[in-house]
Parts: structure tokens; sequence; C-alpha cells
């Protein structure tokens, strides 16, 4: 049986092991530009099998918070290049996650000003993260946003193609589509906000369209074999909702089937910790279904789950054969060296949430490795 701690070959991407850090916005990238703090952080972590970074906007139009990466400068792509090689020199593997928030931005943040797009005019009742005028950093309200005109959506397809192959030239070991969450992609996918009624938009074979066009799209970039997909079948982040959820994303994976990506990044119930599959509106899912329906498909990507799991639970899913990778995110924060601590089962940090976003070093590349403890 495979345990957690053992290698594994995810699509074009040798692995050391099983455990993956979670994508994690943290806003300490002012401009765009990831900078040397960045570096270390992503260089303390590199015994994780595999790195997930923050969430990183594929254009300026696609961003939503505050001092984000993104991908879309050269500046930005020159600081994305020093975080890679410093990951690879010291052994890890590292690949994007490419970020389009959709409706989930605010006008400060957007090109001239203008109004965040999304599949809807209506607007999220969710808040962003935004400097104000003093430099201070504060959640508000998210802006209202206009719907893509269909004429667009070949432009965003595009953005996403031309923002793969920026990850690849800058060292990354390939990409993760964000498609959770209530951001872009996922706000095509739900007939909670979805409300079009252009080939975009009514029957779940027209939501997810754009998905599938985007992966296409960046697979015959970059290949498959470094094309990874997240989801979330059940979030209500973003005010995202889904009268079917099971139909819909049943739907999803057999359509990812068709293609021989990396993995599927499945996010576990409520995004940040909560496993409780009921709670919000969304109706109960069903996860061993969805995996059934994909591998049914033919589908062979590595399946990667995420979403409140210890040490305990990481290690039964695995060695059950119910998971191949499991992503960690919060333990990340606070042990840049999780793996040996789940190794050695070691007592873990606990990460300070008053530092999550924005700030300097504290609480972000000062916490102390098993050495220093």
């Amino acid at each position: 049986m495979p345990t957690l701690f053992d290698p594994i070959t995810v699509g074009d991407i040798p692995l050391a092991n099983r455990i993956v850090m979670a994508p994690l916005t943290r806003n300490r990238s002012p401009g765009a530009v990831p900078n040397d703090l960045n570096v270390t952080y992503y260089e303390q972590r590199a015994s994780a099998g595999l790195i997930i970074t923050e969430a990183t906007a594929i254009t300026q139009q696609g961003q939503g918070y505050a001092d984000v990466p993104g991908l879309y400068t050269k500046e930005s792509l020159d600081g994305w290049k020093r975080v890679t090689e410093a990951v690879h020199k010291a052994g890890g593997k590292i690949v994007v996650q490419m970020w389009h928030v959709g409706r989930i931005s605010h006008t400060s943040l957007q090109p001239n000003g203008g109004k965040p797009v999304s599949s809807t005019s209506r607007v999220a009742k969710a808040k962003t993260y935004i400097i104000n005028p003093d430099g201070t950093g504060a959640f508000t309200d998210t802006s209202e946003p206009r719907a893509l005109e269909t004429a667009e959506i070949p432009g965003i397809v595009e953005d996403y193609r031309k923002a793969a192959r920026a990850a690849i030239d800058a060292g990354f070991d390939g990409v993760e589509i964000h498609g959770a969450n209530g951001y872009l992609l996922d706000q095509f996918m739900r007939d909670g906000i979805n409300d079009r009624t252009d080939q975009y938009g009514g029957s779940i074979e027209n939501r997810t369209r754009l998905t599938f066009e985007v992966v296409a799209a960046i697979v015959k970039e970059i290949g498959a074999g470094r094309t990874a997909i997240r989801i979330s079948p059940v979030t209500s982040s973003g005010e995202s909702y889904d009268s079917n959820p099971q139909a819909l994303f049943t739907h999803v994976v057999e359509g990812l089937a068709k293609f021989d990506l990396a993995y599927i990044h499945v996010v576990e119930g409520q995004t940040g910790g909560d496993r409780d599959y009921t709670q919000g509106d969304n109706p109960p899912f069903d996860y061993k279904a969805l995996r059934q329906s994909y591998e049914k498909a033919g589908g062979k990507a590595r399946w990667m789950v995420n979403n409140g799991y210890d040490r305990h639970l990481a290690l039964d899913v695995v060695a059950n054969g119910e998971a191949d990778l499991v992503a960690f995110g919060k333990p990340f924060i606070a042990n840049p060296d999780l793996v040996e601590r789940l190794k050695t089962n070691a007592p873990l940090n606990r990460p300070e949430q008053q530092s999550f976003y924005g700030g300097g070093a504290t609480g972000y590349t000062d916490y102390p490795d098993l050495n220093a403890a």
C-alpha cells in the first residue's frame, strides 16, 4: 500500500512525496510582483512533494485582492523566476494557481477603475481586500460587475493560454486552473450565479463550456501533463450556489476525463477547513461517487483532496487508495517543515491568524522549524 511519504509521478511531474502545500493567499506581493520575502517563504516549504502557489491573477482584470501576485507583467514573471529557481534548488516542485476572480473584485483594482466582469451583472454579497489611500489594508464589499459579452469570452480563454505559457517560461513545473470558490469559472458553472441566455448559460453543458475551453487551450499550449484544475463542489464562497452540484460536477469530471491532466484538486466541504458537507445552502455531496464517475469515464489524473485533513486522516486516505495526494493549507503557514513533522508525528506550530493577510516577515517567514524548536 502507498504511504503519504512515498514518491509519485503527477502527469509529467515527479514528486518526492504526496504532501501538497495548498494555495494560500497572503497579500505580500505589492504591485503584483513576487519579492525577496516571497522567495524565502516558498523556499522554506520546498520539502512538500508539491507547492501550489497562492492564487495568481492571469491579468489585471483577473485581480480581486490587493498585493496578490500576477502573471501578466515582466516584473511579475521575473519575480516568479526567482521563486521557482529557489524552490528547485531546494529540491522542490512548484505549480502556479491561475486565477481570474470574476466579480469578486473592486473597481479600485480593475484597469481604469472599470467594473469587474462575470457571467452575470449581479453583485456578490462578498468581501475583498484593498489598500486604503493611507496605505492600510481593509476588507470591503465587492463592486457591481458587468456580464461579459459573448464576443469577449474568446479573449478570456486567450488570457489563460498566455498566462500558462508565461508560467512555464518562468520556471513553473505546471499550472493549476482555479475553477473553485466562487471565482470566474465557478461563476459560469453554477446556476445560482450564471443567468446568461447565450451559449454559456442555461444548461449544464453551456455553463461548463468556458471551463472546458480554458482547459483545452492550456493543454494545447503546455501539455496535459503539466495542467491541473481545482474544483469545490459545495463551497458557498463568493455567494456560490448550484441547485444540483452532484450533476454539475459529475459532468465536469466526466468532461475532464477526456484530457490526461496531471491532477484534479477537490476541495471537500466548505473552503477554509470546514468538512461539514451540508453547511450553507448547497445540497449534500457524494465525493466518492464523483471520483467513480471520473474513473468510469476513463479519467487517469491523480486525485488530490483538500480541506481539514490532519495527519491521521491523510495517512488513511492515501493508504486506502481514496486519494493520491493530500493538500494542507493552514498547517503549512505555521510549519515550513510540515513534511518532517508529519513523518515524525511531531507537534505543529499554531498559525497566527492576525498575520494571514498582508504585512511582512512576522507570521510569514519567521515560524521555527524542528531544529529551532
